[in-house]
């Protein structure tokens, strides 16, 4: 049951980061900007985590690898998560979010041979008739048509979020979680600042952004490997997807942010073709 709690918990902390983005883009702070922070205040937690339990050190010849994720991984998930929330809606953005195991499924298959299988297959169609769906549903989420360029961002973020399970196989055991945040964070937060424009924050603005780092990027992180120490990873996976469910509940109820029946039906076979890839893993480890 403990598990359970943390991984649910940790969904639910996912899910708060687009609708607490739209609080700070209407108190005027920007999606780059709110990128910019997001990404600072949570490294001082990783930082003050990592220091206190003398995880700090990083290998010189991991220092590329931790250079393009904290570029790729930080900076353009970041930023591009962000501006799929500001364009197209907090629900939009957390769905196309999770086209990332598709994503995975085609980077597996180039970087590490892995084979595309009939249910990894059936995933990659699900997922693409899904953000299809999506795109010609003609209402977003605050009730104006959706852009080609929600779309990409939405996209762009799912792709990046994919790198995490790429490059993951390569830090794995290598570092924990606080210690390659420590690098990556910094790495990433160089990479947002020649797109940030800094303004003046309310105290609702700056309330938003530590709700953003403290709770749904540090806490959910905490959360989700702490489940891992009473859940298989494929069954936390599994769970993990309540995130966008859960979203377009928040997004619903706090920014009425409606769907329509052909979007809610992308979006049910994007959340499918994520249950199948993930099941498939279980299964075939079992």
């Amino acid at each position: 049951m403990r598990g359970y709690f943390f991984i649910i918990a940790a969904a639910a902390q996912w899910a708060m980061i687009g609708p607490f983005a739209r609080l700070a883009f209407q108190e005027g702070v920007p999606p780059m900007e709110v990128a910019f922070w997001r990404a600072l205040l949570t490294w001082f937690m990783f930082a003050i985590h990592a220091t206190i339990r003398g995880e700090t050190r990083l290998k010189r010849e991991d220092i590329g690898f931790v250079i393009v994720f904290g570029l790729s991984g930080v900076s353009l998930f970041y930023g591009a998560y962000q501006m799929a929330v500001k364009q197209g809606g907090a629900a939009l953005a957390a769905v196309l979010l999770y086209t990332a195991p598709a994503w995975v499924t085609v980077l597996a298959r180039i970087f590490f041979r892995e084979k595309i299988t009939l249910v990894k297959l059936m995933s990659l169609v699900l997922t693409l008739v899904g953000v299809a769906a999506i795109s010609r549903a003609g209402q977003a989420g605050d009730g104006q048509s959706i852009s080609l360029s929600a779309l990409l961002f939405g996209l762009v973020s799912g792709f990046c979020y994919s790198l995490y399970y790429i490059f993951g196989r390569h830090f794995s055991g290598r570092y924990s979680s606080p210690n390659l945040f420590l690098y990556l964070l910094p790495i990433g937060i160089l990479g947002l600042l020649p797109w940030t424009t800094f303004t003046h924050k309310s105290p609702t603005a700056w309330m938003a952004l530590i709700f953003l780092a403290l709770v749904s990027t540090y806490g959910a992180n905490f959360c989700y490997y702490a489940s891992l120490k009473y859940l298989e990873a494929s069954r936390a996976s599994i769970l993990a997807t309540l995130e966008p469910v859960i979203t377009v509940i928040v997004a619903y109820f706090w920014w009425q942010e409606s769907q329509s029946a052909i979007s809610l039906i992308g979006c049910a076979l994007i959340l499918t073709a994520v249950v199948m890839v993930v099941a498939e893993k279980k299964t075939g480890n079992s």
